[in-house]
């Protein structure tokens, strides 16, 4: 049985990947290995100068980095800032902090750090500090090489230690480029299996997520969502325009018949009327922007972006350019309606009656508008009740009252079991172990070269999760045990041991696994246990074979603290963290909340669904409110004869209501279907998702139809009470 795992395309490499490009491709002008990522290597330490210390985030970098990059240089050449190991360059506010000046190059500081390293360093330039809205934040800038002398893997070609970046020569052509370097991975290193190839650094923000190697998507999906709707609520306030102008086109009668009888001609009105829709387009631009400068700061906290309000001399183009075909848009249809009234029938008070096609054109506005409020209700309903579903689904494990932290700086050899043991011992902390990266994140722990007896082709190059862990790990995130049983202190050998679940025993085949070996590379594992199937990562993922490995001193660690644990208990940890720790903060976060982040982007596109679907409802509400007063008016006569043969109250409001009604019939029908194929293809991304239920779909038809009718209730009950003498009377 083959698993679910599709081939994993990371944005990392070897770290020797750089140089040989620079040294056999011609094509290449510059390559830069840069790390800012990996804690073991980078991360949070301490810069020290003298009796003045300073918490900051650390990176690796090749020597040609700010040639790569366009982080501004204050100080130094670029060229020379990273040619030296001992090096460092450090950004503007690091200096002054530590230094209290910016005269700063060639003094010398002292760095700890996770990677022990045995000599000083020395300032050789100074950087702008990276901007609060950049995807990589550091400080100091380390040469690459002090990589390599901290860890002798970080050479070799089968690691993925570097981000590598390159600038290609002018002409370079990457099709051609791509197809030379795609095998030079395993050209290097027989091991590797993986291809290589290159895409535009600008794009990795918006396009950075890939499908076993091709590029199928990333954050621009979210661009064209907010494009879209944009648009869509553009489209509804146009129709609005249409509307209500036509509705309202009986004050404007008399003004048309005067002009064209004094001379003139529709061309002249046209234009008018088209001014005067313009000339409200730039008003409410002006609105707009006054409006998005207040609500902005709000916005960046709803979507936990750091936007600034600035339009360039392209973007003004562009936004004047919009405004201008908006105003056109939305006062062609007045403009040619109003202006090809006839004067002298309007001048005699003979208005001409409403044609089949205004019927139509009007009714079809409202059917548009309707279907897209609609479709923001459905919205709305699928996307908060599918974040409902993961953020209270049984994952297989407890991640209730667990907190998880990072050991940093230098450990002291075989501290492990003296850290643990007073962790446990704090009141309120129920147990304690650690493990490499997360339960959030399987993409850390990742690794190639398992084998088993039987094992089919298709699966010797997979790489399956397989996080390394410490004994205990699994009692405390409480992950229930099926057979054999898990890691422990009091035993020998447990780095040859290997714990799997329910779908790695599938997977394999299996039927009485303990006991039975699997191998990694050369090393041969026995498998001592088999706990539970429990979601790793996020429930973007299926279920995946996991393979639990031993190894009891790894730096992220797991507390599950007793339910009713209250503050003193965190701040005894933070008593025994600094203790072994001295100088790094305590800085732990739950893992619930972080589960809950893990689905940020859908939870703002919740809120976000939640205003959108608001304010498309009262644009739309206000369009039916203009209809219904359009048809009030042009029908007052008639209620005033029925009213004389008659007819009740009720019954006129009935039957004004009634031919409103069928536009949003018409709207809902149009619009559940185009809803459930959206919400089915946004469910879509998930492997455990909600089913789509009759209900949702008839109680937000129900909800848009109670929307309409209140929203003409009014008006309706309103013309039906004209006392049928007044009616009468109009002309």
């Amino acid at each position: 049985m083959s698993p679910r795992l599709p081939e994993y395309t990371p944005a990392h490499s070897p770290s020797p990947l750089a140089s040989a490009l620079v040294a056999e491709m011609p094509e290449v002008e510059y390559a830069v290995s840069f790390n800012p990522f990996m804690d073991w290597f980078t991360g949070p330490g301490i810069l020290s100068h003298e009796t003045e210390q300073i918490n900051a985030q650390g990176a690796f970098a090749s020597k040609d980095f700010f040639n790569v990059f366009s982080y501004k240089l204050l100080q130094g050449d670029k060229d020379r800032v990273l040619s030296d190991k001992n090096g460092i360059v450090i950004s503007k506010s690091l200096a002054a902090k530590l230094f209290k000046s910016y005269n700063v190059v060639g003094k010398t500081v002292e760095w700890n750090h996770a990677m022990r390293f045995d000599h000083p360093f020395f300032i050789s330039g100074i950087f702008e500090d990276v901007p609060e809205n950049s995807t990589t934040h550091f400080d100091i800038i380390f040469n690459y090489d002090n990589l390599a002398e901290g860890d002798r893997y970080s050479e070799f070609w089968n690691n993925t230690y570097s981000q590598t970046s390159i600038v290609l020569r002018q002409g370079a052509d990457v099709r051609s480029f791509n197809e030379k370097i795609s095998g030079l991975l395993i050209v290097k290193d027989p091991t590797n299996k993986g291809k290589l190839f290159i895409s535009r650094y600008s794009d990795q923000y918006l396009y950075g997520t890939y499908e076993n190697g091709v590029q199928s998507g990333g954050r621009i999906s979210y661009v064209k969502l907010f494009s879209l709707i944009a648009v869509f609520i553009l489209a509804l306030a146009c129709i609005n325009f249409v509307n209500l102008s036509t509705a309202q086109a009986s004050r404007k009668m008399k003004e048309v018949g005067v002009k064209k009888t004094v001379g003139a001609s529709g061309t002249t009105l046209v234009v008018q009327f088209l001014s005067e829709s313009l000339v409200l387009a730039f008003l409410s631009l002006a609105i707009a922007v006054v409006i998005t400068i207040i609500l902005l700061p709000n916005f960046n906290v709803l979507t936990h972006k750091h936007l600034s309000f600035y339009i360039g001399l392209k973007g003004f183009g562009g936004i004047v350019a919009l405004v201008f075909v908006t105003g056109i848009i939305a006062g062609s249809y007045p403009a040619f309606y109003l202006s090809r009234f006839k004067p002298a029938a309007i001048l005699k008070g003979k208005f001409a009656n409403t044609t089949f096609g205004e019927v139509f054109v009007r009714q079809g506005l409202v059917i548009m508008q309707f279907s897209i409020s609609i479709m923001f209700i459905m919205a709305f309903m699928i996307v908060n009740k599918q974040i409902d579903y993961v953020q209270s689904r049984n994952l297989g494990y407890s991640r209730e009252n667990v907190i998880h932290f990072e050991r940093r700086g230098v450990l002291q050899p075989n501290s492990y079991e003296t850290f643990i043991h007073e962790v446990k011992s704090v009141r309120g902390v129920a147990n304690a172990s650690c493990m490499f990266g997360s339960i959030l994140n399987m993409n850390q722990a990742i690794h190639n070269g398992f084998s088993w007896e039987g094992q089919s082709s298709d699966l010797k190059t997979v790489g399956f999760p397989s996080p390394w862990v410490s004994h205990d790990f699994i009692e405390t995130l409480e992950i229930p045990l099926k057979a054999g049983r898990t890691f422990s202190r009091d035993r020998q050998g447990e780095h040859l041991k290997v714990v799997v679940n329910e779908e790695a025993v599938r997977m394999m085949g299996m039927e009485d696994p303990i006991g039975k070996t699997v191998n990694w590379g050369t090393t041969v594992l026995e498998i001592i246990g088999v706990v539970k199937d429990f979601h790793y990562g996020s429930l973007h993922n299926t279920l995946q074979p996991v393979f639990f490995m031993y190894a009891p001193d790894r730096r992220n660690i797991v507390v599950k603290l007793e339910a009713g644990a209250d503050q003193s208990t965190l701040e005894k940890l933070q008593e025994v963290y600094s203790k072994f720790h001295p100088g790094y903060p305590f800085e732990f976060t739950f893992l619930d909340e972080d589960y809950q982040a893990l689905y940020d982007s859908e939870t703002r596109v919740s809120t976000l669904s939640t205003y959108f679907a608001i304010v498309a409802t009262l644009i739309s509400c206000l369009g039916l409110f203009g209809l219904a007063a359009f048809t009030a008016k042009r029908r007052t006569k008639e209620i005033g004869i029925r009213k004389v043969l008659g007819a009740t109250q009720t019954g006129n409001v009935r039957l004004l209501a009634a031919n409103l009604t069928k536009p949003v019939l018409v709207a809902i029908a149009i619009a559940l279907p185009a809803s459930y194929f959206i919400g089915t293809t946004w469910l879509s991304g998930f492997a455990y998702r909600i089913e789509l239920s009759t209900w949702m779909f008839a109680g937000a038809g129900a909800v848009a139809l109670l929307i309409a009718w209140i929203t003409v209730g009014v008006q309706m009950l309103k013309a039906a009470r004209v006392s049928p003498v007044d009616s009468l009377k109009i002309e």
